[in-house]
């Protein structure tokens, strides 16, 4: 039998379909793993995934709403981006918290790391909870229309329980605040 831990496919050749400064497209011909040839698309990310929760003193969190292009809609999140290779998670997590809410803060801390899509991506996403917040102008990106909110602990987690939360950086963070919530 073999070692349900070893790589049952078998890649034959790759080409490049697709790439922009964020991304890149291949397609492999392959050897499935029932021993069919296939293909298989992989969307590589130039960047890593960055996000973090801030949570104040009294439990209340920040969460970014703006329109999401690929979806078409709303989107509630915590804030987000992107961390080029020459720059660490933490240092782009900082960034992107004072970029899109104007904070910065005393503690921040890694709660998780998370593949977002890997059956058809290599996008890796680091998630904090930030806390001793400091409150500051932001400096959105031109590409972002930001509306930033301070919401309830309560109100967060109904919005994920209910579906108002999609955005699965967030989930996870707001999913990881409420097992710490849970084990106080």
């Amino acid at each position: 039998m073999n070692d349900p831990r070893e790589n049952p496919w078998r890649a034959v050749a790759t080409r490049p379909v697709y790439e922009n400064p964020w991304i890149r497209v291949r397609q492999d011909d392959v050897i499935r793993p029932d021993g069919q040839p296939g293909i298989y698309g992989v969307v590589e990310f130039k960047n890593r995934a960055v996000g973090v929760l801030p949570v104040e003193d009294d439990g209340s969190v920040w969460l970014v709403g703006q329109h999401r292009y690929p979806l078409d809609a709303y989107s509630w999140e915590i804030p987000e981006g992107g961390c080029p290779a020459e720059e660490s998670p933490e240092q782009a997590v900082l960034r992107e918290l004072k970029e899109e809410t104007g904070m910065t803060c005393d503690r921040l801390e890694l709660v998780a790391r998370c593949h977002l899509s890997n059956s058809v991506s290599d996008e890796e996403a680091f998630l904090y909870r930030a806390t001793g917040l400091v409150h500051g102008p932001s400096e959105p990106e031109g590409s972002e229309q930001l509306e930033v909110r301070r919401v309830p602990w309560a109100e967060a987690w109904r919005m994920v329980r209910e579906g108002e939360i999609t955005d699965a950086m967030s989930v996870v963070a707001i999913l990881h605040e409420a097992v710490r919530r849970l084990e106080r």
